[in-house]
């Protein structure tokens, strides 16, 4: 009888994943507006994007998260952002970004992009923010980048666009 239920509960333990969902890493539907480029992210590949901060445009490229997936499936995006901490401009997505396979927090460094879970907040990284639980790094900011954010004063206008590759 042991071995039976043992025996049992092995082939659970391999059948139920496979069937529950659970960790599906299946295609990706978008919807018919997605721009080329969340395709390409798809795919497996970097996406460039330009990020126009209140009339001033600088590029970057987003990662190959999950999150950053996501983020390239809604382009173009358009952020009400406030100066947080004289370190970054945070400002509020419409709707949460997906955190699959994200780690429990970040080290950003000036020039990253990111996403702040709790809060669901998109940011732009212009200075030194320690390790933080939360924290969802989302690609990188050409150099650029850093002085436009850091320039932009206490609350901008942020549009998120699909670049060139």
């Amino acid at each position: 009888m042991r071995r039976l239920l043992s025996s049992f509960a092995l082939v659970s333990v391999f059948a139920l994943p496979a069937g529950c969902g659970c960790g599906s890493t299946g295609p990706t539907t978008t919807t018919a507006g997605s721009t080329e480029a969340a395709t390409e992210q798809q795919n497996g590949v970097a996406v460039r994007i330009t990020i126009d901060v209140g009339g001033t445009t600088v590029t970057g490229t987003l990662n190959e998260s999950a999150a950053a997936r996501d983020l390239a499936a809604r382009l173009p995006v358009t952020v009400t952002m406030s100066d947080h901490g004289g370190v970054e401009k945070t400002g509020p997505l419409s709707a949460a970004l997906t955190t699959e396979g994200a780690p429990d927090g970040a080290d950003p460094v000036p020039g990253d992009i990111g996403y702040y879970a709790p809060s669901e907040d998109f940011v732009l990284y212009y200075g030194d923010q320690s390790y933080f639980p939360g924290i969802v790094i989302l690609g990188a900011m050409d150099p650029s980048g850093v002085d436009v954010v850091a320039s932009a004063g206490n609350a901008a206008t942020v549009t998120l666009s699909a670049g060139e590759s």
